[in-house]
C-alpha cells in the first residue's frame, strides 16, 4: 500500500539513477514515444452519478478495475482524523454479498490481487485479475460502495489494525512522526496538517455511528471514479456495471470539511526532538509548493528532481559527497489539490552537526536562486518527466490509476495523453523562478531530531 500513511500516500520517487542511465533512458524514451500509439478510451457518467472510464488492451490477458473515492485526509473533522485511512480498512469487512475475511480468498482464488491506499484528498482501491475473471472485482466494489458492514465486530478488528500499523511505521521508528510534525507546522492546523494515518485517540473515541455517518457521506456513486483497463470486451463490461452499479442511487452530494487552508505564521519554525529509537541525528526541511495542474507545479517537481534525485543530485553530490556531512541527503515534493509541498532531509554523519548539514542545503538552494540549473541538469530533469510519463502507461493498473486521477482532479481524461507538454513547456529559467519564489528561509518548517542520551 504511498502510505504517506503511510498505509497510505505515495511518494513520487524516482529510484537513484546515474546520468549515463539517465542519458539512456532519455534515448529509450524517444524510441518509446515513437512507438506508443495514445491511450484510447471510452467514458460516461450513470445516472447515479458513477463517472466510468474503460480502456481496452490487448497486450496481456488480464483487467485492472480500480475505484477512486473523492475522499482524503483533507475531508476529516480535525477532532476526528484517520477515518479516511480507517476505511481503506473497513471497506475489506463484510458486505451483504459475501462474510468477512472473504474478500481475500476470492480475489486470490481467481488468481487476482488486490490493494488499497489513501492520501490526503484521495482513497483508491485496486484490483487485478485475469480478464476473464472482470466480474468478480466489479460486483465486489458494487457491494461495498452502498453494503458494507459497519458494525462493531469489523470495526474493533480494523481499530486494532490501524493502531498497529502506526505503532509499526511511526511510534516505533527512528524519526517516525517527522511527516506529522512538518505538515502540523507547515499548514498552521488548517487543511492537510494532519496527515492520513491520523491520530490514534480519535479512532479509539469514536463511534459505530460516526463511522457509519463518514461512510454514507462519501462512499456514494457520485463521489467515485470507476476504471476498467485490460483485455476486455466493452459491451460485455458495459452490462455488468450497468448489472452491479445500475442499481445504486445516487447520494447527497457530499459535506466536506469546512476546515480552510491557512497561510503559514511568519517566521522560520523550529522544532528540536529527543528520539530514543534515533542512532543519528536528522535533519528535515519543508515549505509549502504550488498545488496540482499549476505550472509552477511542473517547474518544482523537474527542479526537485535535480536537487534530490539520486546520487547525482545536488543535495547528495554536496552532503554525503563533498562534504560528508550527512550519511543520506534526499528529498521529495507533493503536489495537493489545494496546496502542495516540498521537504529536504539529511541524516547526520557521526561526528557532524546538524547546522553544518541545513548551512550546506541552503547554500545549494541559494545557488539555484542566483545562477539557475545548468544545462546538463535541465535535461536531466527532462528525461525523468519523459520517463516518468511512459511509466505511466506500462501496465494497465498504472494507466488505470492515471486515467481515474486525471478525471477526478482536472476533469479530464484525456491528459493521459497530453500532460507531457506541460512538462516539456517549462524553460530552464523557470526552475530558478519557482526556487527564488517557494524556497524562502522565513517560511518553512525544520525539523531536527536528537538521538536521546541513555540514563
Amino acid at each position: 500500500m504511498f502510505h504517506y500513511t503511510m498505509s497510505s500516500m505515495k511518494y513520487s520517487k524516482l529510484p537513484a539513477l546515474s546520468l549515463t542511465v539517465i542519458f539512456a533512458l532519455s534515448i529509450l524514451t524517444v524510441q518509446l514515444q515513437a512507438q506508443i500509439n495514445p491511450i484510447t478510451f471510452e467514458e460516461f457518467t450513470m445516472k447515479n452519478g458513477l463517472h466510468v472510464i474503460l480502456h481496452k488492451d490487448v497486450s496481456a490477458p488480464n483487467v485492472a478495475v480500480l475505484v477512486q473515492y473523492r475522499v482524503g485526509a483533507r475531508d476529516e473533522d480535525p477532532k476526528r482524523t484517520g477515518f479516511a485511512h480507517f476505511f481503506e480498512h473497513l471497506m475489506f469487512e463484510a458486505t451483504d454479498y459475501y462474510k468477512r475475511a472473504s474478500l481475500d480468498k476470492l480475489i486470490q482464488g481467481a488468481g487476482g490481487e488486490l490493494n488499497a491506499y489513501t492520501s490526503f484528498d484521495e482513497t483508491v482501491y485496486h484490483f487485478e485479475v485475469p480478464s476473464n475473471e472482470v466480474r468478480l472485482p466489479l460486483w465486489i466494489e458494487a457491494s461495498r460502495m452502498r453494503t458494507l458492514h459497519v458494525d462493531s465486530i469489523g470495526v474493533e478488528t480494523q481499530r486494532g489494525v490501524v493502531k498497529e500499523e502506526r505503532k509499526n511505521r511511526y511510534d516505533n521508528t527512528p524519526y517516525g512522526d517527522w511527516f506529522e510534525r512538518t505538515s502540523s507546522k507547515l499548514f498552521n492546523n488548517g487543511m492537510y496538517s494532519w496527515t492520513p494515518i491520523g491520530t490514534a485517540q480519535h479512532i479509539d473515541n469514536a463511534s459505530i455511528d460516526e463511522f457509519k455517518q463518514f461512510y454514507n457521506n462519501y462512499y456514494q456513486p457520485n463521489n467515485a471514479t470507476l476504471v476498467v483497463s485490460g483485455d476486455i470486451d466493452v459491451k460485455q463490461v458495459k452490462g455488468f456495471i450497468n448489472d452491479y452499479f445500475g442499481k445504486l442511487p445516487k447520494g447527497a452530494q457530499p459535506k466536506r470539511s469546512d476546515v480552510a487552508l491557512k497561510p503559514m505564521n511568519p517566521g522560520i519554525v523550529r522544532e528540536t526532538i529527543e528520539d530514543a529509537k534515533a542512532q543519528l541525528p536528522a535533519v528535515f526541511m519543508g515549505y509549502r509548493g504550488p498545488k496540482i495542474g499549476e505550472k509552477d507545479a511542473y517547474a518544482m517537481s523537474m527542479l526537485m528532481d535535480i536537487m534530490r534525485s539520486g546520487e547525482s543530485s545536488r543535495l547528495y553530490q554536496r552532503l554525503v559527497d563533498k562534504d560528508q556531512s550527512a550519511v543520506q541527503a534526499s528529498g521529495g515534493a507533493q503536489n495537493l489539490q489545494a496546496s502542495g509541498m516540498m521537504f529536504m532531509l539529511g541524516i547526520i554523519a557521526p561526528g557532524k552537526t546538524v547546522d553544518e548539514a541545513v548551512k550546506a542545503i541552503d547554500e545549494e538552494i541559494e545557488k539555484v536562486k542566483m545562477n539557475g540549473v545548468t544545462d546538463e541538469e535541465f535535461t536531466k530533469a527532462k528525461n525523468i518527466a519523459e520517463v516518468r510519463f511512459i511509466e505511466g502507461k506500462k501496465n494497465v493498473l498504472e494507466k488505470a490509476r492515471s486515467l481515474a486521477r486525471y478525471h477526478t482532479y482536472f476533469g479530464k481524461a484525456s491528459m493521459i495523453n497530453t500532460e507531457i507538454k506541460d512538462f516539456m513547456s517549462i524553460k530552464k529559467e523557470d526552475l530558478q523562478r519557482v526556487a527564488k519564489q517557494y524556497f524562502t528561509q522565513d517560511s518553512r518548517v525544520v525539523i531536527q531530531y536528537m538521538p536521546k542520551q541513555k540514563q
